[in-house]
């Protein structure tokens, strides 16, 4: 055998059994989330519903913010396989009733037919922040959206170079947001440089604050077309995007210079 290859351990009964109590109590707990919302979660509850006692649920989750926390990594779990599928099954990377849509726009609407459809869970990542709960710093939910964050700076920087990212035509960043933005954690294949990194933040808010509004409801009156403004929003935010990324970084420096220091572009 050759000595990287691993050896998968079977699990034991006990452990198989453990595994699937916890989904069992995970899939009460998103019905509970779904019918009272997330903010009337608790342990009490979730036992009530499996017709356990409060006692046994602990052995599980030692409290109601390791439930919390569990909920919120497998939510952004499931949301960023519902993006990544959308790009995966799109044929030729395309939507099927719109030749040449971008993928980055097949990735937002994926996001969004998520965000509708489970809008209690979108909610539990999304809305008004559960009382007396703090995730864990650098724990699962951290790490699930990590991977979310990877797959749309992926779609929308795909086929740009790092020297031309650099070199995106974004309002003068000061040196304080420049040092900030330099030293986050990055989740993608490549270290963004801070205009690329400013860009991907924007455009973030702008897709999530759209869906925000469809799922708490302050979109209603555009009735059945919201998803097609939706669709519109993204290929301009797309656009917009692209248009502030040089085609070269060898002629994005040479606009630079040719418009001197009162442009208030940054290079």
């Amino acid at each position: 055998m050759p000595a990287d290859e691993h050896v998968t351990v079977p699990q034991t009964l006990r452990q198989r059994r453990r595994a699937a109590a916890t989904r069992e109590i995970l899939d009460a707990a998103e019905q509970h989330i779904a019918q009272s919302g997330p903010a009337a979660l608790s342990l009490r509850a979730v036992a009530r519903g499996l017709g356990m006692t409060v006692q046994a649920l602990y052995h599980y989750f030692p409290s109601r913010e390791a439930l919390v926390t569990e909920l919120i990594a497998k939510a952004y779990g499931d949301l960023a396989d519902a993006v990544q599928a959308a790009v995966d099954t799109a044929p030729d990377g395309t939507a099927p009733d719109e030749p040449g849509l971008p993928r980055l726009v097949i990735a937002a609407e994926g996001y969004r037919r998520w965000a509708v459809a489970h809008p209690e869970r979108f909610q539990l990542l999304y809305g008004t922040p559960l009382r007396d709960y703090a995730a864990p710093v650098e724990g699962p939910t951290t790490q699930a959206m990590r991977r979310m964050s990877s797959i749309f700076e992926r779609e929308m920087f795909d086929g740009f170079t790092v020297a031309q990212l650099a070199a995106a035509e974004t309002p003068a960043l000061s040196p304080e947001l420049r040092a900030y933005l330099e030293q986050l954690p990055h989740y993608g294949p490549g270290r963004l440089p801070p205009p690329a990194t400013a860009l991907l933040l924007s455009a973030w808010g702008h897709l999530n604050g759209l869906v925000i509004l469809e799922v708490f409801g302050h979109a209603s009156f555009l009735g059945g077309h919201q998803a097609e403004i939706f669709r519109l929003a993204m290929r301009n935010l797309l656009d917009d995007v692209h248009r502030q990324i040089p085609a070269s970084a060898s002629a994005s420096a040479s606009t630079s210079a040719g418009a001197g220091a009162g442009a208030g572009i940054s290079g």
